[in-house]
């Protein structure tokens, strides 16, 4: 952490920590980074900022010593060093010069003020302030020795309340005194930030511009607005700062993370740019231009930007950080690792960096070196009252999963069961996210010797059958790619959830060929989950980090409670862009329910609230309109309706959308969807009516393509998917599990997806916003571009006989086919 710098007037940047906000996201925040870049270039004084910090430091505390010079004779003492004499000489100089605050006409007693300054930019400060006292003594209402032993007291720290208390009773006393002056409000603001008072600062901020504006003081402001979440102030005020003074790299680089957090990610990385023109070696503006990218799901030019941050300087700790996430997230792991690694050994108790390093050891199969790192995080124990890192609250479940997944690294996999082995209430807790607190816990078993990590593979090593198996599965995967801001692609995934595609269209048409399967160490006929769960168990060992789980296999207790499947699209000035090509068909579904609701229960507002509707072309123009019978507080609740297929004119409640708040930069826009026992027995009896009718038909459609309907088994399997979205039954990976299951089943009624997902569409949400099962088949017909399947699909190897183990998947999941696989468009 840098220190502060020397100036009286110095903006609390190193508190941004304490007040950042929290967001939930299954990615490192990117705001903890930018957070620690307004810490790290607040007002510390380097050498390469220096016109940035001549705004930043006040004059009074720069003490030149006239005796030395850079490269002269004379030796430069260190201020910190300053004898007696020194003091005297430093202070006889600041009060010629009349650099001191609150200077009066007195030359003696602005010497003495002096010394009392020059003390405090020593870190003298209990000597400042005993100095400044007695001044008082003689002279109660010196201005100067008022403000002097005000700062004194904000710079012995904040930790003692008292000192904070006498802080800010000086300083008032001073406006009290000379009402006009803008450092003392500024100085104010310092002080009150730390202490939560953010509004009070923000308030004293203010004051101080109508004195007198300066780019300092609009910069200063601006950061404040962005802790508090207040992005489209803090924009303003980064540009006011930027108006007053250009120059200014840092400003600039500020007023992108403003549109980066508000979803406008292009209008961010041209600021970064700009940013760029102004610094061309701002290693912040490259890093955040990565991770811009990075969000925008442009993986070559996130890796371009972080590669210049780190020519610049190779020991970036965030930037390797950063960079080793995306790779992780990418499905390059080996890269990943190789990140983190050199990010532990430049801060070895980077808690981040340790986390990723034992959870990339473990998706690889390297379970001895992964379980080290996981229990290297768990030793640091955050102190009492320390809120405890998200790595912290996830690795003790990651090193029992981790355990758990080495105990059966060479069982088959159709022989044991995720769901059911892992007790219930770990199950619970890990899902939720929750303290690692379980009641009578008994823990997996430690790392067997005689079972050895996953080694790795080379792709000639498997058979050219085998080969094809891996290639067919890398295009089938990219097949189910959201082309959207915020999804990163991810080639892991992409051959995990290809090779679940293959596995379920092979098992699919053994069951509709009369024969069974072998499911949790049973043989029988197939059932509806045991399709979902050859997808759920790829996805699960692509990325151990996410517990892909079935909900309505946790405790009773918890599933009587509901578990929710929470989406924030708005909340306060944060927009979540991945959605927001679906905010306008929110947006006409809930002016539709509102006109519903008043034409039932207030007929007479009818027209009033109609006309009112007219005029809204967003979702914040429902703000004025929201109090119309609400069932919220300060907003309303709307719930989607699925109609019932065993029951027509029946429909279930499908998610519900909220809309609260008073204003623009406070509200709360979201979509939930609500998983409890009564819920999902109703849409369970749909999936599996659906199912019946399917498997019925698809033994038909495999006796002759003249006696079934192609067509019928078509609209069947899309019909039973948007039951599944709409029900969201997996604590994590509903969307791609659900798809892999339409890929598959489609290919074994002989018809192959060719087209990809369109840009700014989501499988999950097309379903939760489209009325009916056979809209939702409509639409995704549309896309997928179905054709004949090629009879060469009927050739490929069982791919559960070529895979059984979680060891042998593991190995193919690390298997690296790049430039061994032909090219498909």
């Amino acid at each position: 952490m840098a220190p502060a710098g020397r100036g009286v007037v110095v903006l609390a940047f190193s508190l941004l920590y304490v007040y950042r906000p929290a967001f939930s996201s299954e990615f490192f925040s990117t705001l903890t980074f930018f957070n620690s870049d307004l810490q790290k270039h607040g007002c510390s004084s380097h050498s390469d900022w220096e016109d940035y910090t001549a705004e930043c430091e006040s004059s009074i505390l720069k003490f030149d010593d006239p005796d030395c010079e850079n490269g002269g004779n004379q030796p430069c003492a260190s201020v910190f060093s300053l004898d007696t004499e020194k003091i005297l000489s430093q202070a006889k100089l600041l009060a010629e010069q009349k650099r001191l605050p609150f200077a009066i006409d007195n030359q003696n007693t602005n010497e003495e003020l002096a010394i009392g300054y020059v003390l405090i930019g020593s870190g003298l400060y209990d000597e400042a302030i005993k100095h400044f006292s007695s001044l008082l003594q003689g002279d109660p209402e010196l201005v100067s020795a008022i403000y002097g032993r005000g700062v004194a007291y904000g710079k012995k720290g904040l930790q003692d309340i008292k000192n904070a208390d006498l802080a800010l009773f000086e300083l008032s006393r001073v406006i009290t005194l000379a009402p006009n002056r803008p450092e003392v409000y500024e100085q104010r603001a310092e002080i009150l930030s730390p202490l939560g008072r953010t509004s009070e600062a923000l308030s004293d901020l203010t004051k101080a511009i109508q004195l007198h504006p300066s780019a300092r003081l609009y910069r200063h402001r601006g950061t404040l607005n962005f802790i508090s979440e207040e992005y489209e102030l803090a924009q303003q005020d980064f540009q006011q700062s930027l108006e007053l003074k250009k120059n200014q790299p840092i400003a600039m680089l500020y007023k992108g993370y403003t549109l980066f957090h508000r979803g406008m990610l292009k209008e961010a990385i041209e600021i970064f740019k700009e940013a760029l023109k102004l610094k061309t070696d701002f290693i912040d503006a490259y890093k955040s231009l990565g991770q811009a990218y990075r969000e925008l799901g442009d993986f070559e030019a996130a890796m371009e930007s972080f590669q210049k941050a780190l020519m610049l300087n190779q020991n970036h700790i965030q930037s390797l950080q950063l960079r080793g996430m995306m790779l992780y997230h990418h499905g390059s792991l080996q890269e990943a690792l190789r990140n983190f690694k050199r990010c532990l050994q430049l801060e070895p108790y980077n808690e981040v960096c340790q986390y990723m390093k034992g959870l990339s050891h473990v998706a690889m199969g390297q379970f001895y070196e992964g379980i080290k790192a996981q229990t290297k995080v768990m030793l640091n124990d955050p102190l009492p009252g320390q809120k405890a890192s998200p790595e912290y609250l996830k690795v003790k479940y990651l090193r029992e999963y981790s355990r758990y997944l080495h105990a059966h690294l060479d069982t088959p996999v159709t022989e044991y069961s995720v769901d059911r082995d892992l007790p219930g209430n770990f199950k619970n807790h890990w899902a939720k996210n929750l303290p690692f607190l379980i009641e009578e816990y008994e823990e997996q078993p430690g790392l067997q010797p005689h079972i050895k990590d996953v080694l790795p593979q080379n792709f000639e090593s498997y058979n050219p059958e085998i080969q094809k198996v891996i290639c067919t599965a890398d295009h089938l995967g990219a097949l189910m790619q959201y082309d959207t801001p915020g999804f990163l692609p991810n080639h892991r995934i992409h051959r995990a959830m290809g090779l679940a595609t293959l596995e379920v269209m092979q098992a699919i048409q053994r069951t509709w060929s009369n024969s069974k399967v072998r499911v949790n160490g049973k043989t029988r006929q197939m059932q509806w989950r045991d399709m979902f769960d050859i997808a759920v168990k790829w996805r699960r060992l692509a990325d151990p980090d996410q517990p892909v789980l079935w909900l309505d296999q946790m405790p009773a207790r918890s599933l009587s409670r509901g578990f929710n499947n929470h989406i924030n699209l708005i909340r306060g000035q944060i927009i979540n862009i991945r959605y927001l090509a679906y905010f306008d068909k929110i947006l006409s579904f809930i002016k539709d329910r509102i006109l519903v609701y008043h034409g039932a229960y207030n007929p007479r507002g009818l027209l009033e609230v109609r006309q009112a509707l007219e005029d809204v072309n967003k979702v914040e123009d429902l703000l004025p309109i929201m109090k119309f019978n609400s069932k919220t507080r300060d907003g309303f609740t709307v719930n989607t309706k699925v109609p019932s297929l065993n029951e027509p004119g029946k429909e279930y409640d499908g998610s519900t959308i909220t809309i609260t708040g008073d204003r623009v930069g406070s509200m709360l826009f979201s979509v939930e969807t609500q998983t409890t026992e009564e819920r999902t027995q109703q849409y369970q009896l749909e999936i599996e009516s659906l199912y019946k009718d399917l498997t019925t038909k698809g033994k038909a459609l495999m006796l002759s393509t003249e006696l079934g309907d192609a067509d019928a088994v078509c609209n069947l399997i899309l019909s039973l998917v948007y039951y599944f979205y709409n029900l969201m039954p997996l604590s994590r990976g509903s969307s791609v599990v659900a798809y892999s299951v339409v890929m598959g089943s489609l290919m074994a009624s002989g018809k192959e997806v060719m087209g990809r997902i369109p840009k700014g569409k989501l499988a999950d949400f097309e379903a939760m916003t489209t009325s009916s099962p056979e809209a939702f088949s409509k639409i995704a017909k549309s896309w997928m571009k179905l054709k004949s399947l090629p009879d060469w699909y009927q050739s490929l190897p069982s791919v559960t006989e070529t895979f059984p183990t979680t060891r042998t998947m593991i190995e193919v999941l690390n298997t690296d086919s790049t430039s061994q696989c032909p090219k498909k468009s």
